[in-house]
């Protein structure tokens, strides 16, 4: 089985940016409804770096379903407001 070759998030640019930020999204989609949270939480917070280095152009092309999954209903869950992992138990 050959390696797989680890991606330089730095190096993206143009349409492979766009390309990876819909895996991470999607990769973080697929966690969340595995019920997987410290893995969704992980996955999310990486598509949101690189989501925010895209060009308002650049973020048209991601899909509507994506782009409000990542914008909207996970910040309901994952939002600054929310306790922390491994906070709050006693």
């Amino acid at each position: 089985m050959a390696k797989k070759r680890k991606i330089d998030e730095a190096d993206l640019k143009g349409p492979a940016l766009v390309k990876e930020t819909a895996r991470r999204i999607r990769l973080a989609r697929t966690h969340w409804d595995g019920h997987r949270n410290g893995a969704c939480r992980l996955e999310r917070e990486r598509a949101l770096r690189l989501y925010e280095r895209l060009t308002e152009s650049e973020k048209e092309k991601i899909p509507q379903v994506l782009r409000v999954w990542l914008r909207y209903r996970s910040e309901k869950y994952f939002g600054d407001h929310r306790t922390p992992p491994g906070k709050g138990r006693g």
